[in-house]
């Protein structure tokens, strides 16, 4: 199958080497001009994926309309706040047939739509697909098991994408619940962060289980107030990706969160950092969608006190410590 990747970043890489490894035609846009060089020149993309050799046959293109021309499968890896924009720029290249993979996990500022909403906005008639789960983009590179869902209301556009992307290493289930995925994916994020503070502020492991499971509460609330499904919170694109994302060393949004318990402020903790931090940009249209469909997350809103209405974080643990006494399963 002919595949576009499109963005350039860990993740977009990571995808591009699994596909190319596969037997697939692999074009990778990126809009960094030396990252199109190293991965054409010597295989390798040091700056946002540093220490792998990547497949032979993976190309990159600073050209995206010719990038994704002609491709069965587009799979969009851009950052959440910038999808719309990249989508956009690309749609004169994306045939009228294409499977547009969703790569990104993330709610738009402003629109607070979710991604698979924004890609079928752009590029109306495309069957969507979203692809989560618990996988950090340097182990998939380095070839280690992984198991994810491609999520999409059409079935046989989840089951190609399912066959496409299926390795010895990397398995693929599906679900039709193409919301609960891209719910899931986006708030654990917030979720991550929120643990990391926790640690950064030196409490310890039981404080980031009780966190990590009110946080899936939490989430899954806001999923079936969109239309999702509850057991969908459970799998793989839910607690799956919640555990790796808030307990892995590997995860940016926990790191940010770290950082924000000890003291620092978040301009400092952010400048000169390439990476990006889904969970910072997705507190605020997080704490927004919630109130937009009347869900209580107090969990998201302390995480969005901390990062942006400066509460103290001790203070914020505090506060979610001391909220009414109430039954486990009540809303």
């Amino acid at each position: 199958m002919r595949c576009a990747v499109v963005g350039g970043g860990a993740w977009g890489t990571a995808l591009s080497d699994l596909l190319a490894r596969a037997g697939h035609d692999v074009t990778v846009w990126a809009r960094e001009p030396d990252v199109v060089e190293h991965i054409n020149e010597s295989h390798a993309n040091p700056r946002f994926l540093a220490g792998v050799v990547l497949d032979r046959n993976v190309r990159a293109s600073a050209d995206l309309c010719g990038a994704v021309k002609g491709a069965d499968l587009v799979v969009h890896a851009s950052p959440s706040h910038v999808l719309r924009e990249v989508v956009r720029a690309a749609a004169a290249g994306v045939s009228r047939d294409a499977i547009q993979t969703i790569a990104t996990k993330g709610i738009e500022p402003n629109s607070l739509l979710l991604m698979g909403d924004v890609v079928s906005a752009e590029l109306p008639g495309r069957p969507v697909v979203a692809l989560s789960g618990p996988s950090f983009a340097i182990e998939v590179a380095r070839h280690q098991p992984t198991a994810v869902v491609a999520a999409s209301e059409n079935a046989d556009a989840s089951a190609a994408v399912q066959r496409v992307f299926s390795t010895s290493t990397f398995r693929v289930y599906t679900t039709d619940d193409l919301r609960g995925v891209e719910v899931a994916g986006a708030v654990k994020n917030v979720m991550a962060v929120a643990t990391g503070i926790a640690e950064g502020l030196g409490l310890g492991l039981n404080s980031r289980a009780a966190l990590i499971t009110r946080g899936l509460a939490e989430t899954t609330r806001l999923g079936v107030a969109l239309g999702a499904r509850q057991e969908t919170f459970a799998g793989l694109a839910g607690m799956g990706d919640l555990v790796l994302t808030c307990t892995g060393a590997l995860s940016r949004n926990r790191a940010v969160g770290v950082e924000v318990g000890k003291g620092r402020s978040l301009q400092e903790i952010l400048t000169g950092t390439e990476t990006i931090a889904e969970g910072v940009r997705n507190a605020r249209s997080t704490v927004a969608l919630a109130a937009r469909v009347a869900v209580t997350m107090p969990i998201a809103e302390a995480v969005h006190r901390v990062l942006f209405e400066s509460q103290p974080p001790a203070e914020a643990i505090a506060g979610l410590m001391q909220r009414e006494l109430r039954a486990e399963r009540d809303e």
